[in-house]
């Protein structure tokens, strides 16, 4: 995994565009990106084997989600999602999302989360967990 200028790359997906993520302006809908994030965040976390789901007894919530638009994507095609992780603190972490055109290094959309690791039972933080913050050090 690559480390540049204090983030970590951890993960990349590809995501298809679908007719139906474009809007009146014939462009994929700027709320889209985020779905676009979210599904590459939860494929490296369960990679992780940090699995999704409303039964579990801790998890990442989102506090902070931002993105800059730069290039359009329009449909068709696949979004490469390019993740890199950040600092990581007691119980958050920062993630970093580039978004290209699969074929296409030019990127179309650049993101940041803040994830804070929680109870599910209290909803108060919690210290990440070890295999995760593994991950993302340098150990």
């Amino acid at each position: 995994m690559e480390k540049d200028a204090g983030r970590k790359h951890v993960h990349t997906t590809l995501v298809p565009i679908r007719w139906g993520d474009m809007d009146a302006m014939g462009h994929v809908n700027n709320t889209v990106y985020f779905r676009y994030m979210e599904q590459a965040r939860l494929e490296w976390l369960e990679a992780l084997d940090f699995p999704a789901g409303l039964h579990l007894a801790e998890g990442p919530v989102i506090v902070n989600a931002s993105c800059t638009f730069q290039v359009p994507f329009t449909y068709p095609g696949t979004v490469e999602v390019r993740i890199y992780a950040g600092h990581a603190g007691r119980s958050s972490l920062s993630t970093y999302y580039e978004m290209r055109l699969q074929g296409d290094e030019r990127i179309y959309a650049e993101g940041a989360v803040k994830m804070v690791w929680t109870s599910t039972q209290t909803g108060k933080s919690i210290p990440l967990p070890a295999r995760l913050r593994a991950q993302v050090e340098d150990i």
